[in-house]
């Protein structure tokens, strides 16, 4: 029986290019939240911000509640928890509310890594990802979190025989998503052929197996369940929800046994009661297209190295059996980390996901990653609380 919902939704306009400050931006969703639950701002007393670890310490920061109107908070704080910061604060306030430390909490992500002058590639292409020394890295060529996931990638095609082609079926699917969501950044067709003919970024990474850095922000406010299903919204329950942290070094984090997100599932099914066949749709995240086939063998869709053949019959895209990054996902829809998933999440299941709305969405799983497959975590969310 959950215990709290997601109540409301807010998002920003999204754009490649220059905007308003992060903090701005941020302040911003928050607003488009609280409205959208039918809140009002003094009812929110709890806030919390999920940083971005590319992003300078002040560019998001709690003068956010200043600049949204909220005042007199009870529970306050920043998620420095990379991509899982937007989960955790889902978490979190999830465990305020039902445990009374708050009664409705804002929980928001916004960032601003890309410019007329800046690119992806500029913004999340720093080096130190291995070794903490950054000329280190970059004497071996290791810069930018690419470069960690195309060795994991690399080590998986290797273990199980695989060629690099098997990360297409992903690509084009989450283009066929996306084509169906107006916030979505491309939405022009793509087939495998032209997905394989797109520029290598790191093998065996092609520029179409990566996200798209996005200026932005997301919010949502959690509020108890009880108090849910008496608002103006309907409401998005959780039902489930994990964590896993491995605490390895990040070489030896590139192991293919599911790491936290091993350890976070165990944590949200079993108390839910809930296994793999009980999964209406997936929103994974998802920085690089290897990512997604992992995820799908480590929460049991299916076995160690099936991945390829589970995604190849169009299984993932509109009209498959299961609906994967059914908003285009970071490849293809935007990449503000972990509300991406989350947002598209809250929509599914509400019902307001326009052309792509799904006809089942009795339970959607998100899932969240940080750093280099360091931190995983998960919820299920549903439309209604048991």
């Amino acid at each position: 029986m959950a215990v709290a919902a997601i109540a409301g939704l807010g998002m920003t306009e999204l754009s490649r290019r220059s905007t308003a400050p992060a903090v701005d931006l941020a302040a911003t969703a928050i607003r488009l939240a609280v409205a959208d639950a039918g809140l009002e701002l003094s009812d929110v007393d709890g806030l919390l911000v999920a940083t971005s670890p590319v992003a300078p310490p002040h560019r998001l920061d709690l003068t956010v509640a200043r600049r949204a109107g909220l005042t007199d908070l009870r529970l306050a704080s920043l998620i420095g928890a990379e991509g899982t910061g937007a989960l955790q604060a889902i978490q979190l306030a999830a465990l305020a509310v039902g445990a009374g430390a708050a009664r409705a909490v804002a929980c928001v992500f916004a960032d601003t890594p890309v410019g007329d002058d800046v690119g992806g590639a500029a913004a999340f292409g720093q080096s130190g990802i291995f070794s903490d020394d950054g000329e280190l890295d970059a004497a071996y060529g290791a810069v930018g979190w690419v470069t960690a996931y195309a060795m994991a990638a690399r080590r998986y095609l290797d273990r199980y025989a695989l060629p690099d082609s098997v990360f297409a079926p992903i690509a084009v699917a989450q283009r066929d998503w996306a084509r169906l969501n107006p916030h979505a950044m491309v939405r022009a067709p793509l087939t495998v052929e032209e997905y394989l003919a797109s520029r290598w970024v790191v093998e065996p990474f092609r520029l179409l197996d990566c996200a798209l850095p996005v200026n932005g922000g997301i919010a949502v406010v959690v509020v108890p369940a009880n108090v849910a299903a008496e608002l103006r919204a309907p409401a998005a329950f959780l039902v489930g929800m994990g964590q896993g942290h491995p605490g390895r070094d990040r070489l030896t984090a590139l192991a293919l046994d599911g790491g936290g997100a091993a350890q976070a599932r165990a944590a949200a099914f079993g108390p839910a009661g809930v296994n793999p066949d009980d999964i209406d749709a997936c929103e994974f995240y998802d920085p690089f297209s290897y990512v997604t086939l992992a995820r799908l063998e480590d929460y049991g869709f299916c076995g160690r190295g099936e991945g390829a053949d589970f995604v190849a019959d169009g299984r993932l895209g509109p009209g498959g059996a299961l609906p994967t990054n059914t908003g285009g996902g970071h490849l293809s829809g935007f990449y503000l980390q972990g509300m991406t998933p989350v947002a598209e999440a809250v929509l599914q299941v509400r019902g307001q996901a326009g052309e792509r709305q799904l006809p089942r969405r009795d339970l959607v799983l998100v899932t969240g990653e940080g750093g280099v497959l360091d931190h995983h975590a998960c919820l299920l969310l549903s439309p209604r609380p048991s």
